[in-house]
């Protein structure tokens, strides 16, 4: 072991004596202490209700999660429909008219039609790893895992349903 460290660890907790620059240190703060705030109070304490994790510091250093990943990644996904499914709507009702009866009936079939096959895999994966991997606490009053922003954490399957309640059948209701 090397001298310097030896001493250093023996010398842990002892009283060593004043230097030239302790004591300059101490006359800086003796001459702002009369115009502290603070003086005299207690200092608040912190209290800190958690115990660093060591599964979190190497998590951090990995980059994103995989539930982050696949979150972003079925955000993605769903911007994309909506953005196809604008331009489908779009397209159907420049072809069709004035016709609502008809452009109800065509877009009925495109909603049917729609696939959501590789959102909705996305979406089935969410549900079932989420809570594992976000490592969400159960709610011991209903048996259930905690809700995510007041919400809870499964994502609902997009089918003909979504996307005709984002694109109703009236053009009347679209325009609204």
């Amino acid at each position: 072991m090397d001298k310097r460290e030896r001493q250093a660890i023996l010398s842990q907790g002892a009283t060593r004596p004043e230097t030239p620059r302790d004591r300059a240190v101490r006359r800086v703060l003796e001459t702002d202490l009369p115009g502290s705030p603070v003086v005299g109070r207690p200092l608040r304490r912190r209290l800190r209700n958690f115990r660093p994790d060591p599964h979190s510091y190497f998590s951090a250093l990995g980059g994103p999660l995989p539930w982050m990943v696949r979150l972003r990644e079925i955000d993605r996904a769903v911007a994309e429909h909506e953005r196809r499914l604008t331009e489908a709507w779009e397209e159907l009702r420049s072809a069709v008219g004035d016709r609502p009866e008809e452009l109800g009936h065509r877009w009925l079939e495109v909603a049917r039609g729609w696939r959501f096959d590789e959102t909705n895999a996305l979406i089935e994966r969410h549900n079932r790893n989420y809570p594992a991997e976000a490592r969400l606490p159960m709610d011991p009053r209903t048996g259930d895992f905690v809700l995510v922003n007041g919400k809870p954490y499964r994502r609902e399957p997009l089918d003909e349903r979504w996307i005709l309640a984002r694109f109703p059948l009236v053009a009347d209701e679209r325009a609204a």
